[in-house]
């Protein structure tokens, strides 16, 4: 989506926050106009995006001196990867704010402080120049934060090679950035018991994850149909430690954007990968939280292979590799999630019963019928995928869920593969085509 500070289903829009008149305000159009010119991104982006009016993550914001500019403001409204374009008709204004955004706020620079000639805009009588700068939101959190979500440190960097441009770089966070994680996540801990901890993840656990998931991205590029490649990301380039475990790899950007989709698409695509994954190459996600699932030009696709294991894969072969994956299967939000609606009476089928705290393609199953009933639940995805409480497509795959989790026949559900939610998504989708209004029929001349 493309915006300014403002709300509009034009491809950019402005209404100043501050005093009416402001010059700097005034200045904000002349710069989109020369950026919709220039800008080969701006242009791509505009071409393979519908920007509907929702407030949602954006990918291009542009503020004047009067509107909010902080780097914290900024970061909470753009997408990751988004550009933030500062306009003001002061030179040192652009300067000052740039520095800002320079101080390891979470942004890198893109455009030094420039400018343009406006005079010849409508808007002026006589001489005036447009000064801005251009900011890209390179990280995932402020720096500062921590969250549950990211375990690792994982930022957007631009590569050397054109076609890469700029890509995934996902590496082992240093130990003082893990300490502090940790004692936010458990104040009663010592500070001993903590620092002992941290080490532990940054010296054995982590590289061991990292250099999992690399090996199941290569196993991803080699095995997917050509009409999913595009859907999970590409392994371009890793580092080793001296132990010959991966430190660091630089994977495919699979940017959220494109045109919107309903509900019952983001559902079906959904499913198909997954069916994809587990029938067809073999690989469980095991960690598919909406946080991890993308939507582009090219659909559904699916990032963080971290904690994915492979159908069959026998895991007490390496005592150290069964003992991570019997933590994370006791400790993760979704098995917590499945715990809890186990204990009251929300799932009951057999297959995610019998299942809890297991390494098991059920796992991705409980999460993908949760997933698919709320969307936006995932910000980014606010402009991405029509969803509407109350609609008859939301109740129908609320229902659909339901049936999954707790159905008819406990000890024989009907819903045991990603095959069986994906012909389930189907009959949906027949179900909404058959109650959908027909055209009125147009009399005869």
């Amino acid at each position: 989506m493309i915006q300014s500070v403002g709300n509009s289903k034009r491809w950019w829009s402005w209404r100043p926050w501050g005093r009416s008149g402001c010059e700097s305000s005034a200045l904000v159009p002349v710069v989109v106009e020369h950026f919709s010119r220039t800008n080969a991104e701006y242009q791509r982006i505009r071409s393979q995006t519908s920007s509907n009016g929702h407030p949602g993550l954006v990918d291009f914001l542009f503020a004047d001196p009067d509107s909010p500019h902080s780097p914290e403001t900024v970061f909470d409204r753009l997408r990751w990867g988004g550009l933030f374009i500062y306009v003001t008709s002061r030179a040192q204004d652009a300067a000052v704010c740039a520095q800002q955004f320079r101080a390891g706020r979470g942004f890198v620079i893109e455009t030094q402080p420039t400018s343009i000639r406006a005079d010849e805009h409508r808007l002026f009588r006589r001489a005036r120049r447009a000064h801005y700068f251009i900011a890209r939101k390179i990280d995932l959190i402020q720096i500062g934060q921590t969250t549950d979500r990211f375990t690792y440190h994982v930022y957007l960097t631009k590569r050397p090679d054109p076609e890469q441009g700029w890509v995934v770089c996902k590496e082992i966070p240093d130990t003082d950035k893990v300490i502090t994680r940790l004692r936010e996540r458990f104040p009663e801990a010592t500070e001993e018991m903590i620092t002992k901890n941290a080490r532990k993840l940054v010296e054995k656990v982590f590289p061991v994850f990292l250099t999992r998931e690399a090996a199941f991205l290569r196993i991803l590029q080699r095995d997917l149909p050509p009409e999913f490649q595009n859907r999970l990301p590409k392994l371009y380039e890793y580092e080793k430690d001296a132990n010959g475990f991966v430190k660091r790899m630089y994977i495919q950007w699979l940017r959220n954007g494109g045109w919107p989709i309903t509900q019952i698409e983001f559902a079906k695509q959904s499913a198909k990968l997954l069916e994809i994954l587990h029938e067809r190459i073999g690989v469980m996600h095991l960690d598919l939280r909406l946080d991890n699932f993308v939507i582009t030009k090219d659909g559904v696709g699916f990032v963080d292979f971290g904690s994915a294991v492979r159908v069959g894969e026998d895991l007490t072969q390496s005592p150290m590799l069964a003992r991570l994956f019997d933590e994370m299967m006791t400790t993760s939000q979704i098995q917590r999630d499945l715990g809890r609606m186990k204990k009251t009476g929300r799932v009951t089928s057999k297959l995610f019963c019998d299942n809890h705290e297991k390494v098991d393609k059920a796992v991705d199953l409980f999460y993908l019928a949760m997933q698919m009933n709320d969307p936006h639940a995932n910000p980014d995805f606010v402009d991405l995928v029509e969803f509407h409480r109350g609609s008859e497509e939301t109740r129908l795959l609320a229902t659909l869920t339901r049936e999954i989790l707790q159905p008819t026949d406990p000890q024989n559900p009907a819903y045991r593969t990603a095959t069986d939610i994906l012909n389930g998504i189907e009959r949906v989708e027949a179900e909404l085509k058959h109650l959908a209004p027909t055209p009125a029929a147009v009399p005869a001349a």
